[in-house]
C-alpha cells in the first residue's frame, strides 16, 4: 500500500451523555465483542495498509488496553505496526492537543519519517467496512488534492447536521463544505474518512499551526475548498456513526438485521478485533432467546428477546429483557425486566426492578445510581 494510516480517537461527545464519562467514544463497545474502533481499525489492516498511527486523548485507559497488542489486526510485523500516539510534554510543548489538526500537528514527525506518498486519516467512531484503495485509485485518477470519503443520509437515519455537510458537483469536486451546520440543504454527509498526500499534509499542517488554527476540518478542508482541488468519493453500503446516545442504540439494533450481519460477519473481508478467553454463553433451563446477539461469558436464566449482551454478563431468574443493549460484566438480578435500555458495563441491578425506555428514546442506566441502593 503507498500510504500510512491515522485514526483520530481521541475525541469525546457530548451527545454520548454519561456512555462517555469512563471512556472515549472509541473505545465505546459495539455488536457485541466489538469496539467502535475495531472497524477503522480492520479497514486499515483489509486494505493492506502496514503502518498505521492512532491518536488517543479523552479517558484512553480502555482504549489503550484494547491495543495493546496490534496481532489482533495483523500490525504485529517487522515492517510498519501500530503506534499509539498521545499528548506528550516536549521541550517546545506541554499541552493537550487542542484539536485534530493540532493532533496531528503534534506527531508531524510521524509523518515527516515516513516513505508513503499518502496519508489515510479515519475517524475511530464510524462502522463501516471500506476498501481504502479504491478511495486512493480514485483520488489519483481525479488529480485531486484532498479526497473526503462521503455518504447520503436520509432523515430517518440519522440527524445531518451533526456532521460536514458537503455539496458535490457532478464531477465529484466539492463546491461548498459546512461542518455540523445549523440547518442542512444537502443530504451528503462526510463520514471522516480523507485521502491527502502526505507532503502536502505537511505543509498544510505546519501553516495551521503558524496561525494558530486548530481544527482539521474546520481551519484546512474548509479554509481551502475554494483554493485546493477537493473531491468527493461516495460510499453505498453501510455506514453508522456512534457518537450520540440514540445513534449507538441504533447502531447496535442494527446488527439484529441479517442483512447487517452478514455484512459485517460473513462476507469478506472480516473485522478483527481482541480476543478474551472466556467459555461460550450459557443458557440454563429456563433461559429463551429470541432475535439476540450473546458474547462469550454471558450466563442467562431468564428471557431476552431482540437485545444484544456483551461480554461476561449474568441474567438471572424470571428476567425480562427486551429491545436493550447490556455492556460487558453487568449482573442482573432475579424478576427484573429491562426495556428500551442501555445498561453501562460493571452495574449490577437489584432484583426485583424495573427500567423501561421508551421506544426510540432509551434509557441509560448507570452504576452510580443504583448499584448501592437498597
Amino acid at each position: 500500500m503507498r500510504a500510512i494510516g491515522i485514526i483520530l480517537a481521541g475525541g469525546n461527545s457530548s451527545r454520548m451523555g454519561d456512555l462517555s464519562a469512563k471512556r472515549a467514544v472509541a473505545a465505546m463497545p459495539v455488536a457485541g465483542c466489538y469496539r467502535a474502533i475495531d472497524f477503522s481499525l480492520s479497514n486499515m489492516a483489509n486494505s493492506h495498509i502496514q503502518k498505521v498511527a492512532v491518536f488517543t486523548q479523552y479517558n484512553s485507559r480502555s482504549l489503550n488496553e484494547h491495543l495493546n497488542s496490534s496481532k489482533w489486526w495483523d500490525f504485529g510485523r517487522k515492517q510498519g505496526g501500530l503506534y499509539v500516539f498521545t499528548p506528550t510534554i516536549t521541550a517546545t510543548n506541554s499541552d493537550w492537543y487542542k484539536g485534530t489538526a493540532d493532533a496531528l500537528y503534534q506527531n508531524i514527525s510521524f509523518l515527516k519519517n515516513a516513505h508513503e506518498p499518502y496519508v489515510v486519516i479515519a475517524s475511530g467512531d464510524g462502522i463501516y467496512k471500506l476498501d481504502y484503495n479504491k478511495v486512493l485509485e480514485y483520488h489519483i485518477a481525479k488529480g485531486a488534492d484532498i479526497t473526503i470519503v462521503t455518504k447520503d443520509i436520509s432523515p430517518e437515519d440519522d440527524d445531518i447536521t451533526r456532521f460536514g455537510v458537503v455539496k458535490v458537483s457532478e464531477e465529484g469536486r466539492v463546491i461548498d463544505f459546512e461542518e455540523k451546520p445549523v440547518i442542512a440543504d444537502t443530504h451528503t454527509a462526510s463520514i471522516g474518512v480523507y485521502v491527502i498526500r502526505r507532503r502536502q499534509l505537511i505543509e498544510l499542517l505546519e501553516a495551521a499551526s503558524s496561525e494558530g488554527r486548530t481544527d482539521f476540518v474546520k481551519d484546512i478542508l474548509v479554509r481551502y475548498k475554494n483554493v485546493k482541488k477537493i473531491n468527493a468519493y461516495k460510499m453505498d453500503s453501510y455506514w453508522r456513526n456512534i457518537a450520540s446516545a440514540d445513534s449507538y442504540y441504533r447502531t447496535n439494533m442494527d446488527f439484529l438485521n441479517k442483512d447487517v450481519r452478514d455484512h459485517f460477519f460473513r462476507e469478506q473481508p472480516s473485522i478483527y478485533t481482541k480476543v478474551e478467553d472466556l467459555p461460550p454463553a450459557k443458557y440454563n433451563g429456563d433461559a429463551k432467546v429470541n432475535n439476540s446477539l450473546v458474547a462469550s461469558g454471558t450466563i442467562i436464566n431468564g428471557e431476552v428477546t431482540d437485545s444484544i449482551l456483551f461480554k461476561k454478563v449474568y441474567i438471572g431468574n424470571n428476567c425480562v429483557i427486551k429491545n436493550s443493549i447490556i455492556l460487558n460484566d453487568v449482573h442482573i438480578g432475579d424478576n427484573c425486566v429491562i426495556e428500551n435500555c442501555i445498561v453501562e458495563s460493571r452495574d449490577t441491578i437489584r432484583a426485583n426492578t424495573v427500567h423501561k425506555g421508551e421506544p426510540g428514546n432509551p434509557e441509560v442506566i448507570i452504576e452510580k445510581s443504583f448499584r448501592y441502593t437498597l
